[in-house]
């Protein structure tokens, strides 16, 4: 919940947007009642900032023209989520915003006052992140920011394509749209001039590149929330569903992360379901939750799954233990 000084930042700014606006507006906007948003206005002014107030059917309050709030006006908490947003940057994205992300923080921390300094280093040392995959060590960092700068200015690449199910890597032009981390791996999600469709390339996967003095317009229509749900890798997704027992059902509540959906049941059972892009990711997923769960669909996933289990418990039978 926001608290009072969080709010007084939050109504400055919005008068610096939003000049002449009523107390019933600035009451919605905040989500307090205008009484409340009436005492905020006199807090402002006991502190200094000028706002005054015009009258009449289309008065309002305003800021005294030419007031700007200072650039890092930041609260307690707004400090700490840019300190933890900063952190998580060398995760996901490498060196690619690594320096970026420091110097924006040391500039940060040289002009804050003390009390946000403190929340800071009290988040230091209190909030650790922890079990987030970090980039994949063999992404080659010049590709990537190839990449990124490709997508920024609207530039076509050329790459060496070294897809999952072919037997040799491939050359494509593509137009990259957007660049996606998901689980420790880089995706461009991209149109490939060669299939003539969209496409999603694992970074990693890029054997060569070359950036091409051809432009392009990505389509304003694109939504790519909407394509990583429907096309993500551009492969069939599979739908794969668990069934935990009542005996069981705590591992999968142990594991709600995992889970794209999660029904349970009125005897304590539990559905649990995601979605993978191919089998093989999909029987290293359900693996980890063997055999406290069944494996309800797809069914050429349970063939795998029987498969994979056969081929384990041939590997510790006590002769080829003992071979070993």
């Amino acid at each position: 919940m926001a608290n009072t000084a969080t709010r007084l930042f939050n109504l400055i700014a919005y008068l610096q947007r939003h000049p002449n606006s009523s107390a019933s507006q600035l009451a919605e906007a905040l989500d307090v009642s205008a009484r409340t948003v009436q005492r905020y206005i006199v807090m402002l002014e006991d502190m200094g900032i000028p706002v005054y107030a015009e009258r009449g059917a289309q008065g309002g309050y305003s800021l005294v023209r030419g007031y700007r709030m200072p650039p890092l006006m930041l609260s307690p908490e707004e400090a700490v989520a840019v300190h933890l947003g900063t952190g998580l940057i060398e995760y996901v994205w490498g060196k690619l915003f690594r320096g970026a992300a420091l110097s924006a923080m040391t500039k940060i921390e040289n002009v804050l006052p003390e009390e946000q300094l403190q929340e800071i280093a009290w988040a230091r040392g209190n909030l650790i992140t922890q079990g987030i995959p970090r980039i994949n060590p063999n992404l080659d960092m010049e590709q990537l920011e190839t990449l990124y700068q490709a997508v920024r200015q609207g530039f076509q690449v050329r790459i060496l394509y070294q897809g999952k199910q072919q037997p040799t890597p491939q050359w494509r032009i593509i137009e990259p749209y957007v660049l996606v981390y998901s689980w420790g791996q880089q995706y461009c999600i991209a149109y490939c001039r060669l299939r003539q469709a969209m496409r999603s390339f694992r970074v990693d996967r890029i054997q060569a590149m070359e950036r091409l003095t051809e432009t392009f317009n990505k389509p304003p229509e694109f939504d790519p929330a909407q394509y990583l749900d429907e096309h993500f890798e551009g492969q069939s997704s599979y739908e794969v569903r668990l069934f935990f027992s009542a005996e069981t059902a705590s591992v999968a509540q142990d594991y709600r992360c995992c889970w794209e959906s999660f029904e349970e049941r009125p005897d304590g059972s539990v559905v649990a379901g995601f979605r993978a892009s191919d089998l093989d990711t999909a029987t290293r997923r359900v693996m980890c939750f063997l055999p406290d769960a069944r494996v309800l669909g797809p069914a050429e996933l349970k063939h795998r799954i029987a498969s994979t289990s056969r081929a384990i418990a041939e590997q510790y039978e006590p002769d080829n233990a003992m071979a070993r």
